[in-house]
């Protein structure tokens, strides 16, 4: 296994044992607010379709316009900003969110709307592709995987509670009042970022790693690969979980579904922060084998309340630490490249959203919701087979040092 390379653009992290928590909780913030931009209009499409006067499925083009943004923008803004201070980029990100929010809730038609979340969906790019790097930064390195698993909390935040409380408020007050929230949370972050959150300095213009040669380094197209089929399986169930629930007739109600998801995302999490950095591999393999398990479930005791609650949960523990598995074995496989590495991962991740839409719109309409699960399992089956054979490079059997 090569040496790792130290990153020359890290500064000198604490050599303490306490995590900066107050900085990664503002990180934690930063991911709550990019989830919660990227799912709210899936809460709120009977509003904007009302609102825009056009077919839900229609409204439903603002998650695509949002997902489009980052799948366009993160690569080259990672690239391209390489050289700028962490924090600097951190709060232009924010403020790039708070705009387009702004903007999305002020929209006077649906194509003003969709250009501010194709706009958001950059920033979302942008954030995503220097957020993990960031975080593992700005503490020692024996502790970066617990510190990433901090920052990371905030998507299942997001997707238990965020995403359905501001579709709850859109229901009150109108979706528009939803996107200005989010947008005052946002100038909440950045105040309390700029006496916070440590900088950290970019990297030099001559550490801009070519694409490619990211790509050749042993074991990110592993994880790269991971990350697509991991990704797929996953949102094919979060998508249609609502018709998935309907055929089985349990009368389990996708919201109650969905949080019990995200409080299990919670524990996964949790369990994530205390292993990670000694049992990376482990926690991966771990992880996806729940997602087979789950899908099996799913699929042959279709019929079953407590079955399908296990099952939940358990996807729900599974996913929970899955942002933090593949950017930890990214960027530790990448060494000083993690930046582009990330960049690419959410790129990758974004794709496997957009391919879930339309891959499950084909099993719904095709075959049933029945077969959504049926397609997960095998998905998950080809990650996993993935994850073990990258024991080399990508998810290795011992930590690197």
């Amino acid at each position: 296994m090569p040496s790792r390379v130290v990153d020359p653009a890290r500064q000198s992290p604490p050599t303490h044992g306490r995590l900066p928590t107050a900085a990664l909780t503002l990180m934690a913030l930063t991911g709550f607010i990019v989830i919660m931009t990227e799912t709210l209009p899936a809460g709120l499409l009977p509003q904007l379709s009302a609102d825009f006067a056009v077919s839900e499925g229609t409204a439903g083009q603002l998650v695509s316009a949002y997902a489009l943004g980052t799948v366009l923008a993160a690569i080259p803004a990672i690239a391209l900003t390489q050289g700028v201070s962490r924090k600097r980029l951190l709060v232009v990100g924010l403020l790039g969110f708070l705009i387009a929010n702004a903007l999305t809730a002020l929209a006077p038609s649906l194509v003003v709307a969709l250009a501010a979340r194709f706009v958001g969906g950059a920033f979302s790019g942008l954030l995503w592709g220097m957020l993990a790097g960031y975080a593992r930064r700005i503490v020692a390195p024996e502790h970066a995987g617990r510190a990433l698993a901090i920052a990371m909390t905030g998507t299942p935040v997001a997707l238990s509670i965020g995403t359905p409380l501001g579709a709850w408020l859109g229901s009150v007050v109108g979706w528009r009042w939803a996107f200005l929230c989010v947008s005052a949370l946002t100038a909440v972050v950045i105040v309390a970022v700029l006496p916070i959150v440590p900088d950290a300095r970019g990297g030099r213009s001559g550490d801009r790693p070519r694409l490619h040669r990211v790509a050749m380094i042993p074991g990110v197209a592993a994880v790269l690969a991971v990350v697509f089929t991991w990704m797929l399986a996953h949102n094919l169930l979060y998508v249609y979980i609502a018709p998935l629930l309907s055929s089985a007739g349990l009368g389990l109600r996708p919201d109650v579904a969905l949080f019990a998801f995200g409080v299990a995302a919670l524990v996964g999490i949790w369990i994530t922060g205390v292993l990670i950095d000694r049992a990376l591999r482990a926690l991966t393999l771990c992880s996806v084998a729940a997602f087979v398990v789950a899908a099996t479930v799913l699929t042959v005791a279709a019929g079953s309340l407590p079955a399908t609650v296990g099952a939940i949960l358990a996807w729900g523990v599974a996913f929970g630490g899955a942002a933090t598995h593949l950017q930890t074995a990214s960027a530790n496989a990448a060494g000083r490249s993690a930046d582009v590495a990330n960049a690419m991962l959410t790129t990758v991740f974004n794709a496997a959203i957009f391919a879930a839409g339309a891959v499950g719109a084909v099993i719904v309409d095709g075959i049933g919701a029945q077969a959504v699960p049926v397609a997960t399992g095998v998905l998950s089956v080809i990650a996993f087979l993935v994850v073990a054979s990258a024991r080399r490079n990508g998810f290795p059997a011992t930590a690197r040092p």
